[in-house]
Parts: C-alpha cells; structure tokens; sequence
C-alpha cells in the first residue's frame, strides 16, 4: 500500500513538473493567449508572417522569404516548394527536411544540419552553405551556382545533374568522403 501512494505521488509530481515546463516552453500563456517562443535559443516553435514554423510542420509552398529561423528545430519539416529567399537558417535542423523545389537563393544554411534531407531541385543560388552537415542529402537537380559549400559534409550526398560549375567546395568533404582540396 505505501508503494501505491509513493508511485501516486511520484506520478502526480511528475505531471505538475510537465505542465510547468509546457507554459514555459511557450505552449500558452495563462490568459489564453498565443505564445510563439521565437526566442532563438529556444530551438522551438516561430510564428513568422502567422505561419507557425516547427519540426514536422506541413509548409509546402509557404512565403517564410527573408525569416530568421537560426537555430530552429525543424526535423522533417516539408517546405516543398516554400520561399526561403535571403532567409537565415544558420545552425537550424533541417534533418529529414523536405525542400523539394524550395527558393533558398541567397538563404544563409551556415553550419545547418541537413542529414538526409530532400533538395531536389531547390535554388540554392549564391547560398551560404558552410559547415553545414548534408550527409545523405538528395541534392540532385539543384541550382548551386556560387553556393558557399566550405567545410560542408557532404559524405553520401546524391550530387547528380545539379549545376554546381561555380560552387566554393573548398574543404568540404565530398559524397566518396574524399576531402576536396
């Protein structure tokens, strides 16, 4: 009986610690209002242009062009199709992302994780790529043309028919896992 009122207790300790912790984390305020936690330490959920931007969201074709998700969570996000022009992206993880199509031009992806994530096709024209993780990334099709590939690992990465003749690879290491000079 004294373990049955311990585990209770534990329990109920447990579900008040959650709570307290989920209107800190910006679930909602106590007066009912929206909380979107755009602090970028957080890594958490962003409201930019009324569009919540967090990991798993369905943003296929949004407008997030010029928005500041440095930092962000956004594992398996799809922005298929998404305007992501001049937006900041930096230390952001994009793992499992699908960027199908998406407008990166000039987007800055500097030290990002884009562990097997799907750029088909996507503009990363004049993009800022580097240290970024794209290990098993899809980038086949994609427009890298003076794309900032420093230092990027690109170990595994499907590089095939994407314009890359003036991509700045140098450092990076390369899908065969060669380092390029």
């Amino acid at each position: 009986m004294r373990r049955s009122a311990v585990a209770v207790v534990f329990g109920a300790a447990l579900l008040l610690g959650a709570c307290a912790v989920q209107n800190q984390a910006g679930d909602g305020g106590a007066d009912g209002s929206e909380v979107d936690g755009s602090d970028a330490a957080s890594g958490g959920s962003r409201t930019i242009n009324g569009i919540v931007v967090e990991a798993g969201a369905e943003l296929a074709g949004a407008n997030l062009a010029g928005a500041d998700l440095s930092g962000a969570y956004l594992v398996a996000i799809n922005l298929a199709g998404a305007d992501l022009t001049g937006a900041n992206l930096s230390g952001a993880d994009l793992s499992g992302a699908n960027l199908l199509d998406a407008n990166l031009y000039q987007a800055n992806l500097s030290g990002a994780n884009l562990n097997i994530a799907y750029l088909h096709r996507a503009d990363l024209v004049d993009a800022d790529m580097s240290g970024a993780d794209l290990t098993g990334a899809d980038l086949s099709g994609t427009f890298l043309l003076n794309t900032n590939l420093r230092d990027a690992n690109l170990t595994g990465a499907d590089l095939s028919r994407s314009n890359r003749t003036t991509a700045d690879f140098t450092g990076a290491t390369m899908p065969d896992g060669t380092k390029y000079p």
